[in-house]
């Protein structure tokens, strides 16, 4: 492979007007994208007493049993994971007839309290209305049929799967009165990596007596819920969870707070309030504290940072917004990898713009990036990587992997501290005076 063909074909950020714009390195992915129906697997995992129903090939029936036998919360091979295997007569005349059928069977051997109707690729092709036989089914045993689609050929990864089955929820929540709200406890949406329970965040609320209500997709039952419009407020800490909120919003008045990764530490201090705000606790001299020794660390930390060239691949923060306080820090993207474009008015793509227009391309392929670092010459690899090729090369890879299970102005410390390990490592590989350890 030739690294400047590869940059050839690829458009900068400024030049991006959707995500179809974002072209992938090769033709082939690596290490291969996960479909949506494993993001339905993980979702419906975390809710205590859900029964996930596949509609699908048996390659797909297979895959999501085997899976789940070991993990996603299911646990065991006699677990709360069914599935209804497809054939060509199905495929041809309609699963209706065999869907009822293996309901009947699911009724009378599991007596489920609610059911994710889970299509996959082939019934999305085939056009069969699972909608409509979720509302029958519903209607007929009076339990919550949930339908969600996992068509892979519409997405590039696993997100989407969880996001739609985590909104599917919204159909199990009972209305309350103004009198029923309680004004102590929060809704956690869109935890996907790492537990609650361990953040700074967490540990605030419970500080201040907040009780935690509905956790969707960390952890949950399915009377928390029903029960979950009954919270004062909903805490959305990645985007996936943005599409319930705002239907909760709507429907139930609830409101909610964008409590993302955030790595500046004044989007950290400006959800602290807007979230305290909701729940009338006085907590500003506090804040202002944990705030302004971010802020010393990070422009202590800019004497360092400054100057950095870097690869952005996977991370646990959020894209643009890590990139944006990168770039805040001195630090010139070469290449930002992502699935995602969030729009030229995006605040954080704007502030990129302002200095830098780097290359964009899909993740992850570290196969044909071997190619491009010797052609772009960066000092560090944000992401997912092998860190000794990297080292051949001169680079330095950048950790995350401590970042999971945390929310506050740990995120912050925690991504100023790692950058400057990793600069500094960088300065001293590249003069030849030590090696990575």
């Amino acid at each position: 492979m030739n690294g400047a063909e590869i940059i050839s074909r690829l458009k900068c950020l400024g030049d991006v007007n959707s995500t179809k714009d974002i072209r992938q390195l090769t033709a082939a992915l690596f290490p291969g994208a996960h479909c949506p129906l494993m993001g339905a697997m993980m979702a419906v995992g975390g809710i205590e007493d859900a029964v996930l129903l596949v509609i699908g090939t048996d390659e797909c029936t297979y895959y999501t049993k085997k899976a789940t036998i070991g993990g996603f919360s299911f646990k065991g091979i006699d677990n709360r994971c069914f599935s209804v295997v497809l054939d060509h007569h199905d495929v041809t005349f309609g699963c209706r007839e065999k869907l009822m059928e293996a309901f009947e069977e699911l009724m009378e051997e599991a007596a489920p309290k609610a059911v994710f109707l889970v299509t996959t690729c082939v019934l999305e092709v085939t056009g069969d209305d699972v909608d409509s036989m979720a509302e029958e089914l519903q209607t007929q045993y009076q339990i919550p049929v949930l339908p969600v689609h996992t068509e892979h050929f519409k997405t590039a990864n696993h997100i989407p799967g969880v996001r739609d089955t985590v909104t599917a929820c919204i159909s199990m929540m009972e209305p309350v009165s103004m009198e029923q709200v309680n004004h102590k406890r929060v809704n956690v949406i869109g935890q996907r990596l790492g537990k609650f329970e361990e953040t700074q965040l967490y540990d605030v609320l419970v500080k201040h007596g907040i009780e935690i209500g509905m956790m969707l997709p960390g952890g949950t039952t399915l009377e928390a819920v029903r029960q979950a419009a009954a919270a004062r407020v909903n805490i959305v800490v990645n985007e996936l969870g943005l599409p319930l909120a705002k239907k909760m919003q709507v429907q139930f008045g609830t409101p909610y707070v964008m409590f993302d990764k955030y790595a500046a530490p004044e989007h950290v201090l400006q959800a602290y309030k807007e979230l305290m705000g909701y729940l009338k606790i006085d907590m500003e001299e506090e804040l202002e504290t944990m705030y302004q020794e971010c802020v010393q660390m990070a422009e202590e930390a800019k004497k360092t940072l400054s100057g950095m060239k870097y690869v952005y691949g996977n991370t646990a923060l959020s894209c643009y917004e890590y990139n944006a306080f990168m770039v805040s820090m001195g630090m010139e993207p070469l290449l930002i990898q992502t699935n995602e474009y969030p729009g030229e008015d995006d605040p954080y793509v704007k502030y990129i713009l302002e200095k830098y227009n780097p290359y964009v391309t899909k993740s992850a392929n570290i196969a044909p990036l071997q190619y491009v670092y010797d052609e772009l010459k960066p000092n560090l690899y944000l992401g997912h990587e092998y860190e000794s090729r990297l080292r051949a090369k001169k680079i330095v890879l950048v950790h995350d992997s401590n970042l999971s299970s945390m929310l506050g102005f740990d995120v912050s410390k925690a991504v100023i501290a790692e950058l400057v390990r990793a600069a500094k490592e960088a300065k001293i590989l590249a003069a030849g005076e030590g090696e990575l350890r």
